[in-house]
């Protein structure tokens, strides 16, 4: 794993690579990004926990609520995750490099994720609105995070499973 820091037109950027995924919680929890110490952490892992939930909600589901804390996900949002993957399962990994329609949505390996900050991404205190780009997307994504009264980051929303461009496989036009 590495990550790198960069400043582009007032954007904070960190970009993470992964050499494998974690397939369950104690694999997530083995990764350096795990001490949730940034927001931009808190970030990556979560793209990493919704790439589990297509073929192992159970597993995917545990590791976003440790992702989430102290505010556990609602069975309205375990159902939300269902229906989110009903289509296919390739929204979460669409946020890494490489991944396109084109190569229906395969990305480069080692697995790397770009997290973005705008501006204004700290406006509300103690929160942080950072962005994903998908390659299946014209518009970058948001995560939400919220920092704990020790300092960690954890997931408070995320809006990065919406709609994106189909699979070249899967388009009847392509």
């Amino acid at each position: 794993m590495s990550i790198s820091n960069e400043t582009r037109n007032e954007a904070s950027v960190q970009t993470f690579t992964f050499e494998t995924l974690p397939e369950d919680l104690t694999q997530l929890q083995a990764l350096p990004e795990a001490a949730l110490t940034s927001p931009f952490q808190t970030a990556a892992l979560t793209v990493c926990a919704l790439c589990v939930c297509p073929t192992d909600l159970k597993k995917g589901a545990e590791m976003l609520n440790w992702l989430r804390g102290p505010r556990p996900m609602s069975n309205y949002d375990i159902s939300f995750l269902k229906d989110r993957f009903r289509d296919g399962n390739y929204v979460p990994v669409s946020y890494f490099a490489g991944a396109t329609p084109e190569n229906d949505y395969t990305p480069n390996q080692p697995f790397t994720l770009i997290i973005e900050a705008g501006p204004y991404a700290d406006a509300n205190e103690g929160y942080m609105k950072l962005f994903v780009r998908s390659g299946g997307a014209d518009n970058p994504r948001e995560i939400v995070l919220r920092r704990k009264g020790d300092g960690t980051w954890l997931l408070w929303d995320q809006m990065i499973l919406v709609g994106i461009r189909e699979p070249k496989s899967a388009d009847p036009w392509a």
